[in-house]
C-alpha cells in the first residue's frame, strides 16, 4: 500500500488515574511465591514492566476513548461534524451490541453522515483503523476519519491474580505473565486528507501487512464457560471460588458460567512474531524503497522488555532510534502503539522531517508496518 494525500493530523489520548506498580501486584502475589519458593521482583525481571494504569472499577470504555477523541479533535481545530468516519479499533469493547464505536459518536456530536463500525484485530486495530481511513481518502470517499481506543487491564490482572492465588501453579503463573504486563489507556488517532491538513506534517507514506494465521491459538483472550465441568476440575484449573461458583450454578440448574480467560505461550509468541516481524520489515523497506539506515525512528508495539530487544536485534536497528513506554505504562493493546508516538512527539523525541517506521505485531499472528514522514 502506499499513500499520496494522507496525514495523521493528531494524537489525542487519556491516561487512566490509578497508578499500579509491578511490586504491589507482587505483594498480593506473595502466598503464590512462597508457595513455588519464588523471590520478589520476579515479574518486573522478566517483563521490565516497573507500573501501569488502571481505570476505576466501571469506568466505560467509550468515555475514555471520547476523552482521548476530543482531544485529537480539538489540537486540529475540528469537531465530531467534520468526520466522515469513526472507527472504534480497541479488543475490549463495552458489549458485543451495539458497537462501542456507536457511544464514543454519541459522545463527540458526530456527523449523521458518518460511517461508524467497530473494528477489531488484537493489538493492531488502531494500525488496520488508519489503514481504512487512508483507504478511504485516497479513494476519495473522506477527508477526515477519528481512530479510537480504549483498553482496560484491571479486570483480568485481577481475574489471573485471583486464579493464581488459588492454584498456587507454575504452570498458571509462566503461562500468565503476559497477562501481568497488562496496562489501561485510551487513544484516538485523526487522519485527514491533504487538503483538510493544516501542518501538512506527519504524511502517511504507506505500508506492508503480512500474517502468519497458523499460529493463532498461541495467544487467546475472550470468556470460556466452566459448565458443564464438575466442580472438582474448575477448582483445580481456576481455584476454590470459582468451584464454589459452580457448584452453585449446578444448584439453581444454570447451564453456563462465563469468566474470562487470557493463554499466552510466550516463548513461541516471540520466536514465531520475530519471524513474522522480520519478514514484514523486509517487505517494508522494499515497498517504501527506503533502507534500513534511512529511518530515523522507529515506535514498537509495546509488549517489554525481552520483546523489544529481541525485534530491534532482529531488524539491525540501534536502541537510540526506538522509544518505548512499557517500563511505566505497560502493554496497553491496541493503544500502546500510538499513545507511545504521542508521547515522544510530546518529549521531542519525534521531530519534523523524521523518516518514521509504525511497526505493529497482534495475536493471529498478523503485521502492520506503515512509514509516515514525521
Amino acid at each position: 500500500m502506499k499513500y499520496t494525500q494522507v496525514h495523521i493530523e493528531a494524537i489525542g489520548y487519556e491516561l487512566p488515574p490509578v497508578v499500579v506498580s509491578t511490586a504491589e501486584l507482587e505483594s498480593r502475589l506473595s502466598p503464590v511465591y512462597q508457595a513455588l519458593r519464588m523471590s520478589p521482583g520476579q515479574l518486573e525481571l522478566l517483563t521490565g514492566i516497573n507500573e501501569r494504569r488502571w481505570w476505576e472499577p466501571g469506568y466505560p470504555l467509550s468515555l475514555g476513548a471520547a476523552a482521548a477523541g476530543k482531544k485529537a479533535l480539538a489540537a486540529a481545530g475540528l469537531t465530531g461534524a467534520d468526520l466522515d468516519v469513526l472507527i472504534y479499533a480497541g479488543v475490549c469493547r463495552e458489549a458485543f451490541e451495539p458497537a462501542t464505536a456507536c457511544a464514543v459518536a454519541h459522545e463527540l456530536g458526530l456527523n449523521p453522515d458518518a460511517a461508524v463500525f467497530d473494528l477489531s484485530n488484537a493489538c493492531l486495530g488502531v494500525l488496520n483503523g488508519i489503514v481504512e481511513v487512508a483507504n478511504r481518502i485516497e479513494l476519495g470517499q473522506a477527508r477526515a476519519g477519528l481512530v479510537v481506543s480504549a483498553e482496560t487491564a484491571r479486570e483480568i490482572n485481577e481475574n489471573v491474580i485471583d486464579r493464581m492465588v488459588s492454584t498456587k501453579s507454575v504452570e498458571l503463573f509462566r503461562e500468565s505473565v503476559a497477562t501481568l504486563t497488562g496496562g489501561s489507556g485510551a487513544v484516538a488517532v485523526l487522519v485527514v486528507s491533504e487538503e483538510l491538513s493544516r501542518g501538512k506534517r506527519r504524511r502517511v507514506v504507506g505500508g506492508v501487512a503480512q500474517n502468519a494465521p497458523e499460529y493463532h491459538a498461541l495467544c487467546r483472550w475472550g470468556m470460556k464457560s466452566l459448565l458443564p465441568a464438575t466442580v472438582h476440575t474448575v477448582e483445580k484449573v481456576f481455584g476454590q471460588q470459582a468451584g464454589a461458583l459452580v457448584q452453585k450454578s449446578i444448584d439453581f440448574g444454570l447451564r453456563h458460567v462465563m469468566v474470562p480467560f487470557m493463554e499466552t505461550r510466550a516463548g513461541e509468541v516471540l520466536k514465531y512474531g520475530v519471524d513474522l516481524g522480520l519478514r514484514t520489515w523486509k517487505k517494508f523497506l522494499g515497498k517504501l524503497g527506503w533502507a534500513a539506515d534511512q529511518l530515523d525512528k522507529v515506535i514498537c508495539h509495546q509488549v517489554g522488555a525481552g520483546h523489544r530487544d529481541a525485534m530491534l536485534k532482529a531488524f539491525g536497528i540501534p536502541a537510540e532510534k526506538e522509544f518505548s513506554t512499557f517500563e511505566f505504562l505497560g502493554n496497553v493493546g491496541t493503544v500502546s502503539l500510538p499513545l507511545t508516538a504521542a508521547l515522544a512527539e510530546e518529549r521531542e523525541f519525534l521531530r519534523p522531517g523524521d523518516r518514521v517506521g509504525l511497526l505493529g505485531i497482534g495475536s493471529g499472528l498478523n503485521c502492520l508496518m506503515l512509514g509516515v514522514e514525521w
